[in-house]
């Protein structure tokens, strides 16, 4: 009691833990394997359910009555593979390509595409060949010279979230670090990273965390790591000498989105530490979705407030065959325009690699 009122009781906010999936499929194959033998220990000392499968493209019985109790269950499943297409897709803007180490991802956000790239296929994949995966980067690397090449691990997948079962990101950082040529990126919404701040990388891993207002993370990111979560690692990424940067995305213009964009860049400028705006990059997108995408999200999400009225949007040709529609010029320019200003003016030296 204080001054005759009673004390209200401070909100703690509870850390967001590593994902421990409810069950885990096996290949045959990825049992041959050193990282798949390890993941089978790992899982058998969690006292995991597991199952085995002929393929990690065809898990077709997954618990559940329902389409909604299925989708809720296949994002806490994870299945073990041997990634047998080594071809890497383009990744433009972020990089020349897509390295592949895990498909699929244990967070919620309502808005992303991955509800439409992964389609019937919601539950997370990892891949134990990671020497195949790292030959092939090598040749595309060799390929260019003597260019540099860039390399996304996180088109498909959030791999820190699931670093600490596979290891995988830890062994790309490695190899890249001896590549004159190579670099390697991934960005995240989570904050686990302390596995990777003593690893060799001699700068050539740029790793990116994905921000937005706190509206946006309230709204339409569960089962993510919160705000001060992500820039606490950040702050880590940093100091262990990493090249740093941050994604917004998705921008989404709501009421009060003014105040929300300006709120987060000064938030972050407050907590960041110095060192960490030497070579600050930022990559600015809007937020965007497809016709079957709104159809996909309004099934599993039916409560959700994100807005994806096409009459309100531009439609735009996408490079996989659809229309996805975004802000219309007038809004999008102003979108620019205001966060743009908001970054220089919390981070004078920071660069800002795109907006799209």
């Amino acid at each position: 009691m204080v001054n005759g009122l009673k004390e209200q009781p401070v909100k703690t906010i509870k850390p967001t833990k590593p994902f421990i999936p409810d069950l885990v499929y096996f290949e045959p194959d990825s049992l041959n394997y050193p990282k798949g033998a390890a993941i089978m220990q790992w899982v058998r000392d969690q006292d995991i359910p597991y199952r085995m499968t002929t393929s990690h493209n065809r898990i077709t019985n997954l618990p559940g009555d329902t389409d909604a109790q299925k989708y809720k269950n296949a994002k806490r499943t994870l299945v073990v593979g041997v990634r047998k297409t080594l071809k890497f897709d383009q990744s433009k803007p972020s990089a020349e390509y897509a390295i592949p180490i895990s498909t699929g991802c244990m967070a919620h956000c309502h808005y992303c595409y991955l509800q439409t790239t992964l389609g019937a296929k919601p539950y997370i994949r990892v891949y134990v060949n990671t020497d195949d995966v790292i030959s092939a980067a090598k040749q595309y690397i060799d390929e260019r010279a003597p260019e540099i090449t860039r390399f996304e691990a996180a088109c498909t997948s959030d791999p820190v979230g699931l670093e600490h079962i596979t290891g995988s990101l830890a062994e790309l950082i490695t190899f890249m670090a001896s590549e004159e040529l190579g670099r390697l990126r991934f960005v995240t919404k989570f904050h686990h990273v302390d596995s990777l701040l003593p690893l060799q990388h001699n700068g050539h891993t740029r790793i990116r965390f994905s921000i937005n207002a706190d509206y946006v993370i309230r709204q339409f990111e569960p089962a993510t790591s919160n705000f001060s979560e992500r820039i606490e690692a950040a702050g880590k990424i940093a100091h262990a000498g990493y090249p740093l940067g941050f994604i917004i995305a998705p921008i989404i213009w709501y009421d009060g989105w003014q105040d929300g964009y300006a709120d987060l860049l000064k938030r972050l400028g407050e907590t960041l530490p110095k060192d960490a705006t030497e070579d600050l990059t930022f990559e600015l997108i809007q937020h965007r979705f497809t016709k079957t995408a709104k159809t996909l999200i309004e099934q599993r999400y039916p409560k959700s407030k994100l807005e994806m009225d096409i009459a309100k949007r531009k439609s735009k040709w996408g490079r996989w065959g659809q229309y996805k529609y975004v802000y219309p010029d007038e809004q999008q320019h102003a979108l620019r325009e205001f966060i743009t200003e908001h970054i220089f003016k919390n981070f004078p030296k920071a660069t800002i690699d795109y907006f799209t």
